[in-house]
């Protein structure tokens, strides 16, 4: 939902004041106009000197008046984007653009076929005003996998009316706003095409090593991490041919290029340079080990924009590099929500489905004691999906995926949960984007959780009071690759065997030949924090018999459990069919295209209830797996249920929203659903 509310107004405010300062702190005043420039260093400040670029310019001519942002006018920006890293890096230098900009934006996101589903599902869910995200995924084979040449091809690429475009790296950060540099396409000459800041280091020289051969370039050379290019010129001058031409050429004497498309860039630059106009150095503050950037922003009066151009990103060795490091983290951790901010004065159209969203909320009653309830059913959480690097099991007719959520409060639970899940998992994550960091950070240092490439990890920011636990459900089901789904909570351990027995029960009774079945896992607990792990069911009874474990929640909520009838699954040799009862919510392995969870239901009571009510309104058999188990491990009680235990106004909410899931029930299953609202109105005991 669009955010609103002073607490965030308050949050922005306190961004504000620590860029201003780092910037204090870092650049320590105003640039003095009478010190004179660098050597062979662009124009510091965001101006432009009359004759900028050409050979006549003089020391003594007076700047042109900075450039006025044109108000409301739409600017175009193209980023190159490919794989689960770079789709991270984008939202970093997304959330820079959005928090100076004011101006509306149309990205051009050219993608891999990987890097096009995440970002079509971020973009879809982050739902920015006056943002227009065009997803164009470019199939590898096309252009031999190149995605580091694909800035060369672009004009080909993007929409043939489009005209001007600024294009981007995804490892540069704003820090001033991007309409100002829309605004330097005013100083290209007739004949200029590509605006360029000088590249900050001796690389295009050869000197930094022994049989240093780089590709030929004018002086210095450019840098290809920010670039204004004029498309309708660059068609006109056949564009394609020439740097083809060039690259060419230059591959018969030289090895392939080790700066990508920006080696053939400053080749073609090299041949033909009134195509280039420079651009001030502010506007690509370059930190790659052998940047000479200090001497562009030891003078400059403020940056524009960061470019971590080295292999090292942030590591990269730097004595300014703390300061720069910290305005990027300042972004990494922003709390995305609150950029979605509409642009005052600048009629644009909303995103697709904001005004339905709304009109929403505005016929929400605030007096309404359930007011918040109805508030975070409406809310659109931002996704960010397969947030690590992937890859997917596979194809197998019986494989399974589990599928389960989880807050940053159970991320312990993942390293023991791959131990007893060798196979494919899809996990929904609840994290603000500070907390996604330190995700990040948390896998990468576990030699458990690096080492597995199937366990897909999808973000779902917080937002709102309540834990959206179906919303949640529903985004890892949806990303399951499988065909079938084990539907489990994170504080469970499932059977080490678990696994191959599920698979090879889903063969054994033909449920790929269209039988709807639903098979149950029994689920067992402890309340000991430090206990063996049975390897077998004998040994699970040996453990229940001595008091050690027990049936879940067999003392605060038995009728969640009871009808899967565990007298007889102590001596079951085969599965056995189950008739649904009210309130039965066991854990299942069903089809990956089963019912997905009602999202009313947020945080505790009756979410996955209404789930199984709807498999069997679908006439799913209940079948229960005789070798099958999991364990749920003790842990502190969540914010929900505590809420639910203390609050009258809480459970008499929940009491509402099950009413109205059973009627929209009736809609849908008509007289068939006659047996759940009887089941709804007998007694039950406390929880």
């Amino acid at each position: 939902m669009l955010p609103r509310g002073r607490p965030r107004a308050l949050g922005a405010a306190a961004l504000l004041l620590l860029l201003f300062l780092i910037g204090f702190f870092l650049f320590g005043g105003d640039l003095d106009y009478g010190r004179p420039q660098p050597r062979g260093a662009a124009a510091l400040d965001g101006d432009l000197p009359a004759g900028y670029g050409g050979h006549n310019s003089s020391d003594c001519d007076p700047p042109r008046p900075r450039p006025r942002p044109p108000k409301c006018e739409l600017l175009q920006v193209a980023i190159v984007c490919a794989g689960h890293n770079s789709s991270r890096d984008i939202i970093t230098l997304v959330k820079s653009m959005l928090f100076y900009r004011k101006n509306p934006l149309h990205l051009h996101l050219v993608t891999d076929a990987v890097a096009r589903n995440i970002l079509e599902t971020l973009f879809h869910t982050w739902m920015v005003p006056a943002v227009w995200p065009q997803v164009s995924w470019i199939p590898n084979k096309h252009y031999s996998g190149l995605y580091g040449l694909m800035k060369l091809v672009l004009p080909g690429v993007l929409p043939p009316d489009l005209v001007r475009v600024i294009v981007l790296d995804t490892d540069v950060t704003f820090a001033s706003n991007i309409a100002e540099l829309w605004a330097l396409f005013a100083y290209f000459s007739d004949k200029q095409v590509i605006g360029l800041v000088e590249n900050q280091s001796d690389w295009y020289f050869g000197n930094l090593w022994r049989n240093h051969r780089p590709w030929p370039a004018l002086g210095r050379g450019f840098n290809t991490g920010v670039i204004l290019l004029r498309l309708d010129r660059l068609r006109q001058a056949g564009w394609e041919q020439m740097w083809k031409m060039t690259a060419t050429r230059e591959l018969l004497t030289l090895p392939a290029t080790s700066l990508a498309d920006q080696d053939i860039f400053n080749a073609v630059i090299k041949e033909h340079p009134w195509l280039v106009q420079p651009l001030p150095c502010v506007w690509n503050v370059q930190l790659s080990d052998h940047t000479l950037a200090e001497r562009c922003y030891s003078e400059a009066s403020d940056l524009k924009v960061i470019h971590w151009n080295s292999p090292k990103k942030l590591r990269v060795k730097n004595k300014h590099v703390e300061s720069f490091r910290n305005l990027y983290l300042t972004f990494l951790e922003y709390d995305g929500n609150l950029l979605r901010r509409e642009l005052f004065g600048c009629p644009c159209p909303l995103p697709p489905g904001a005004e339905q969203l709304q009109r929403a909320l505005a016929q929400l009653d605030e007096e309404d004691a359930c007011f918040e309830f109805r508030q975070q059913q409406l809310t659109v959480h931002r996704v960010h999906i397969t947030f690590l690097p992937h890859k997917p099991p596979p194809s197998q007719p019986h494989d399974v995926t589990l599928v389960a959520q989880l807050s940053m409060d159970r991320l312990q639970m993942l390293e023991a949960l791959c131990r007893h899940w060798p196979g494919p998992m899809s996990l929904a994550l609840y994290l603000t984007d500070a907390e996604a960091q330190q995700f990040l950070r948390f896998v990468e240092t576990s030699a458990v959780l690096s080492a597995r490439q199937d366990v897909a990890y999808h973000l779902v920011y917080r937002e709102g009071p309540f834990y959206p636990i179906n919303q949640l459900r529903n985004v890892a089901l949806a990303q399951a690759l499988t065909p079938y789904v084990f539907l489990s909570d994170i504080d469970f351990l499932p059977a080490y065997s678990l696994y191959n027995y599920l698979r090879a029960s889903i063969e054994q009774l033909e449920l790929d030949g269209g039988r709807k079945a639903a098979l149950v896992v029994p689920a067992f607990e402890t309340l000991h924090y430090r206990f063996s792990f049975p390897t077998s069911k004998a040994e699970l009874l040996a453990l229940l018999d001595a008091g050690s474990l027990h049936t879940f929640r067999y003392h605060e909520w038995p009728r969640g459990h009871a009808p899967t009838d565990y007298a007889r699954w102590r001596e079951a040799q085969e599965p056995y069919r189950v008739q649904w009862a009210a309130d039965y919510e066991p854990y299942v392995v069903v089809p990956r295209d089963c019912p997905r969870y009602d999202s009313r239901f947020v945080g505790f009571g009756w979410n996955k209830v209404a789930h199984i009510m709807e498999l069997d309104a679908q006439e799913y058999e209940l079948l229960v797996l005789p070798e099958a188990f999991i364990i749920h491990l003790p842990h502190a009680p969540s914010l929900d249920i505590s809420r639910f235990r203390s609050s009258p106004t809480y459970r008499d909410c929940l009491q509402a929203l099950k009413d109205e899931f059973h009627q929209d029930l009736s809609r849908s299953y008509g007289a068939a659903a006659l047996k759940y609202l009887t089941a709804l109105q007998q007694p039950r005991g406390p929880i």
